[in-house]
């Protein structure tokens, strides 16, 4: 069967016509717009997730024995004054009012009151402002943390791939078993030994004054940093480790080396950009991990974060500032991973064609 050249011509015509009236119409538009719609997709699976985090975190904070008016009074505590603070905590209402009372405080930006603060006579004890200082604090070693987790997992993870099997390889592999096994509380009790005990370079403790931000003391967050790089570095590397393994034997690899590309552009140009893919959600689930050893760790170092004030909480029984705290610890997970997500489809253009 023959074909009019002058038909296809004219069909050409048609769809670049056509294209150049509506460039969505075009194999990159849909693009654009699928990516849009997974974008739209992802943030609204977040914000369900967040919704349905903050109902568990306020029924299991509800479940703590006592009220938060008779833990705040303590035992020696009247009914009546056990009423009252009650009333002026809103813990008069059923849950189901409490709840929504507090999450649309919440969306409106108030956390509500201390319970402790409250019982102290101060009237009102809004919680934003007593942890604002340390919500900044932990944001500080975590983002520390983070940026320095990210290089130094990514060069250990590839110095170890391209000497795989050999010393350098094993050693890094040791070494990273063993810190994999060790707690943060053990890491930074042993770093506390070294840089206090034995070297003198170093305070065991990080008593950063209160209303100074944590890094016009950099010197107090080197060993928290330090303790959660060691736990944090350790695992990301053997996982960056096993992917540029992977990725280096691949086919499209030993093509380019059999081109003649010198090694370093090899590494840079084709395994590295693959292998790196792959690794965001590792460091996304590390930087989400990095907020359960930042308690442990402010806690070790008595670090003024918001850790430490979520334990300090627990141990007082403040229920209202518990809420607040694990609302706030989720919102970051839950950010943490939408973003990776997202970043991912970025960086693997084949993933765009099936979001």
């Amino acid at each position: 069967m023959s074909v009019d050249p002058e038909a296809v011509e004219a069909t050409a015509s048609v769809a670049a016509a056509v294209t150049a009236a509506d460039p969505s119409a075009s194999p990159r538009g849909h693009e654009r717009r699928r990516l849009a719609r997974f974008v739209a997709r992802r943030v609204l699976t977040g914000i369900l997730t967040l919704f349905v985090a903050s109902i568990l975190i306020f029924a299991a904070t509800d479940l703590l024995p006592g009220s938060p008016a008779s833990n705040a009074l303590g035992k020696f505590a009247t009914e009546p004054e056990i009423a009252a603070l009650n009333r002026k905590l809103g813990y008069d209402h059923p849950l189901p009012v409490r709840y929504l009372n507090w999450l649309g405080g919440v969306l409106h930006g108030d956390l509500g009151n201390s319970a402790i603060g409250v019982a102290q006579g101060s009237g009102s004890a809004p919680i934003w402002p007593l942890i604002r200082d340390r919500l900044f604090n932990t944001l500080t070693l975590a983002i520390t943390t983070a940026i320095l987790l990210v290089p130094i997992s990514l060069l250990l993870g590839a110095y170890a791939a391209l000497r795989v099997n050999r010393p350098a390889d094993h050693a890094i592999s040791t070494t990273t078993l063993a810190l994999i096994a060790l707690p943060e509380f053990v890491v930074g009790t042993l770093l506390i030994l070294l840089f206090f005990t034995v070297l003198h370079w170093l305070q065991p403790v990080s008593l950063i004054p209160p209303g100074t931000p944590a890094v016009a003391h950099p010197n107090l967050l080197v060993l928290p940093v330090l303790t959660l790089l060691a736990t944090s570095v350790a695992w990301t590397t053997r996982l960056v480790r096993a992917g540029m393994v992977e990725v280096l034997d691949s086919d499209f690899v030993q093509t380019a080396r059999l081109q003649g590309l010198r090694e370093p552009l090899v590494v840079r140009r084709y395994a590295m950009r693959n292998a790196l893919a792959p690794s965001v959600q590792v460091f996304a689930v590390s930087i989400q991990a990095l907020f359960g050893g930042v308690i442990v760790t402010e806690v070790v170092f008595s670090y003024p974060g918001l850790g430490k004030e979520l334990v300090d909480a627990v141990l007082i029984h403040d229920t209202p500032l518990v809420q607040s705290i694990a609302l706030l610890i989720a919102t970051f997970y839950i950010l943490v991973n939408v973003v990776a997500d997202i970043v991912v489809v970025l960086l693997i253009p084949k993933l765009r064609t099936q979001v």
